[in-house]
Parts: structure tokens; C-alpha cells; sequence
């Protein structure tokens, strides 16, 4: 097919091209993603906890997205008297931003040869081969680049904490500076374990590896717990949603918003859900591998059904993690603060030092091979030195309950009178013998 521009594409611009559409088509996937992965947790909650869920607006409610959408458009923009207007504005941005700038690193597929397509075309140089990358930008510290994006993040609930001027959303930032703050390092220690182990920064290189090899998953386990762990942190997920905690600070630092303002600071969130599970996905799941372990797996290089099927691995993996961090939201209780700030400090941080100076060792001595084994030294040396550590007195002792199965109140206390120390069922009204206990 001849061409009547008379165009003729270099590779690089051929390369570029399939940049800007995939960076395009993404960006247009992740939106509609996060629209419905909030009708995803919406339905998974109410399936956790036997209720039904939104099943009016649409099929099986399936518009709910779009009526949720046209309602925040529709919401009054209030804005508070005594706010800095500029910052007050610009927060939401600073939340939204970092996410969708940084999923353009993350590589969807391996390469494809399009010199037969572009020939056909008639735009192809004679004698160039067109074998393209499916990512949005291949730099070769992507990693260095998604992490650096990341902690831009901080940002937007900082400003918009203190813009509002509200002592509550004020204190909301600072929690959510602190906790961001706190958990990027553990995070950084335990991205440097995997960089560390594939001796590169790009993203590619790592997925790579792991299709020559195993997971990462496999090899270094206890630094993808960390590290998915501080992505929940980083994401102010539960249980690490202390800076919006109803019970302390109403909304903590988005109280104040409104309108479309605040439909921004949710859609951030689960953007930073999204393009922090496909990381995960790229640095533990290896990519669109599917042997977790060494041996036989997808080729690099292909053609476009190839292509498309490593696609649709990677947005596989991607909403089960999505998945699995709702499934934790509606499962683990929230922390203290203070056990939170622990829990980094005294915590993951000691760990993810020790497991770096265990890929040091493993890496000089050119047994990378068996990172796994390093992993459980690891996970066994925490477990052997944490009798000899310090023990915390916790501030909330646990009382003892006529009733309770976790600190029944016994005989021995003197109080009971012969009545049993525990329900005895789980109906509403209990049994008559343990006598009058509260129905609340």
C-alpha cells in the first residue's frame, strides 16, 4: 500500500507513536478503572458483609459510576471562609497528578515487529526494522522516576490540611505527612533489595529477569510484604487511614471539600491504588510472566495477539491486587497512630536493613539464585531476637467483659455469682442465665 504523503517513519518515531496512543489508551483505562473499582469495593463490602450493594442505576448497577459522577458535577463547590484559595485549590491537583504521571513507566507487554505493518503502509525507511516496546516511556531509571513521582503525593494532602483552615484537616495532613514520610523509607529499602538483585532500574530489565528466572514474589517474600505493605501507607488505605480517621477527624485533611474538589482527592486514591498495584505487579508478579517459578514462560517478543494477551495478564494481576486491598480495608482494624509510627519505625525499617545487607551478601557472592533461602534467615533472625527486644506497654488494656470471648470476666473475680463467663450463643437476646447484660 503505497503512501500519498510520501512519508518516511524512523524507528525512534514509529516507537514514539506507539508511546503517545498506549500512554492515551491507558490513561482513558485507568479512569474508567478507578470509576468502577469504587462500585468494586462497594460490591465486595457488601458480599463480606452479606448485603446486597448498589443494584438500582443500570443492570446489576452497573451506571452507578456514571450517576456518581454527574452527582459530584451537580454538588455545590462550597469553599470555606478563611482558606487559602490558591493552595486550597491547587491540593487535589497535587493528589491526582503524581498518579497518573507515573503509571507511563509501568510496561504492559514486551516487543512486537511492525516492520510489515509500516511497509505496508508505505511510510517505512528502507532496510529499518520497526520492533516497538509497549510502554509509555522506556527511561532507564523508571524506577528511580515511579518512586520519585510518588513522593510528590504528600503534597496534596499537606496543602490541603492547611489551606482549609480547620484545626481538624490541619492535624489530617499532618498525619498524612508523617505517614507518607515514614513509610517511603521501608518502601526505598525494599525496592533496593530487587534493584539490587537484577542490577538494573528499569522496569523492563526487571520483568525480564524474572521471566529467566523466578518471581521475586518467590525469591524475596518478607520485601514484598513490606513493600506492599507501605504502598497501603502510601495510599492511606486501611488499616493505615489514620489521616482520615471519622472517629478523631471527621474527614481528616479533604474535610473541607467539596464538588468535583473532593471527587479529585477520592479519584487520586484509587489512582495511586491502581498504578501501585501494577509496581507490585512489575517488581514481585513478574510482569506478564505466569511460571512463578523457574522454567518454561510467555516470550519477550511476539506478535499482536501475543501482545494483547500479556496485556490482559498484567490488568489480570492488577485488579486482583486492587482486589486484595479492598478485601484488607473491610478486614483489618485501623491502627493507633502511635502503632503505626512503631510498626515503621521500629518495625519495617530495622527489617528491610537487614534483608538489604542479605541481598548484599547473596548478590557479592553470586548466589542470587537463592534469595528465598536468605528470606527465611531473615524472617527467623527477627523471630529469634524479638523476646530479647524491648516490650511496649500498650496504652488501651484490654478490660475484662461479662460476655466477651477474647477477656471473659471469671468466677475468680468474684462478680458473676455463678454465671457463665462467655455467650453462650450469638443470638440478639442472650440466654437467661448469664443475667441482664448490655444489648448495645
Amino acid at each position: 500500500m503505497a503512501s500519498g504523503l510520501n512519508l518516511q517513519l524512523s524507528p525512534e518515531v514509529v516507537q514514539l507513536l506507539v508511546n503517545v496512543g498506549l500512554i492515551f489508551a491507558m490513561v482513558h483505562v485507568i479512569l474508567i478503572g478507578c470509576a468502577y473499582a469504587i462500585m468494586l469495593e462497594r460490591k465486595l463490602s457488601a458480599w463480606m458483609q452479606d448485603r446486597i450493594g448498589p443494584n438500582r442505576v443500570g443492570p446489576q448497577g452497573l451506571l452507578q459510576p456514571i450517576a456518581d459522577g454527574i452527582k459530584f458535577m451537580l454538588k455545590e463547590d462550597f469553599n470555606p471562609k478563611g482558606v487559602d484559595k490558591a493552595l486550597f485549590f491547587l491540593a487535589p491537583g497535587f493528589i491526582v497528578a503524581p498518579a497518573i504521571m507515573g503509571f507511563v513507566v509501568i510496561p504492559w507487554a514486551g516487543t512486537t515487529d511492525l516492520t510489515s505493518i509500516i511497509n505496508w503502509l508505505g511510510v517505512g525507511q528502507a532496510g529499518a526494522t520497526y520492533t516497538v516496546k509497549f510502554i509509555g516511556a522506556d527511561i532507564n531509571i523508571g524506577i528511580v522516576y515511579l518512586l520519585a513521582t510518588a513522593a510528590i503525593g504528600v503534597y496534596g494532602v499537606s496543602l490541603g490540611g492547611w489551606a482549609s483552615n480547620n484545626k481538624w484537616s490541619f492535624i489530617g495532613g499532618l498525619r498524612a505527612s508523617a505517614q507518607k514520610i515514614s513509610y517511603e523509607i521501608p518502601m526505598g529499602l525494599a525496592l533496593l533489595c530487587i534493584v539490587l538483585a537484577a542490577g538494573t532500574f528499569s522496569p523492563y530489565a526487571i520483568v525480564e529477569q524474572q521471566l529467566n528466572g523466578a518471581w521475586n514474589l518467590v525469591q524475596q517474600p518478607l520485601a514484598a510484604v513490606i513493600f506492599y505493605a507501605c504502598l497501603l501507607a502510601e495510599a492511606n488505605r486501611a488499616p493505615f487511614d489514620l489521616a482520615e480517621a471519622e472517629s478523631e477527624l471527621i474527614g481528616g485533611y479533604h474535610t473541607e471539600y467539596s464538588s468535583m474538589k473532593f471527587a479529585l482527592f477520592f479519584l487520586g486514591e484509587y489512582f495511586h491504588i491502581v498504578t501501585g498495584s501494577a509496581f507490585f505487579a512489575i517488581l514481585f508478579l513478574g510482569g506478564w510472566s505466569l511460571n512463578p517459578f523457574t522454567g518454561t514462560d510467555l516470550p519477550t517478543s511476539g506478535g499482536p495477539l501475543l501482545m494483547l494477551a500479556q496485556i490482559a495478564i498484567m490488568l489480570g494481576k492488577i485488579t486482583l491486587m486492587v482486589s486484595l486491598t479492598m478485601a484488607l480495608r473491610w478486614t483489618l482494624p485501623r491502627f493507633r497512630f502511635d502503632q503505626l509510627m512503631r510498626l515503621s519505625w521500629e518495625g519495617m525499617i530495622p527489617v528491610s536493613l537487614l534483608l538489604l545487607v542479605m541481598v548484599s551478601f547473596f548478590v557479592y557472592f553470586g548466589k542470587t539464585e537463592y534469595l528465598w533461602i536468605g528470606s527465611i534467615g531473615v524472617a527467623a533472625l527477627v523471630y529469634l531476637l524479638k523476646p530479647i527486644m524491648g516490650a511496649h506497654v500498650e496504652a488501651n488494656q484490654r478490660i475484662r467483659m461479662i460476655g466477651s470471648r477474647f477477656s471473659p470476666l471469671t468466677d475468680e473475680a468474684g462478680t458473676l455469682s455463678g454465671r457463665p463467663s462467655v455467650a453462650l450463643d450469638d443470638r440478639a437476646i442472650p440466654d437467661p442465665r448469664q443475667g441482664m447484660i448490655s444489648q448495645h
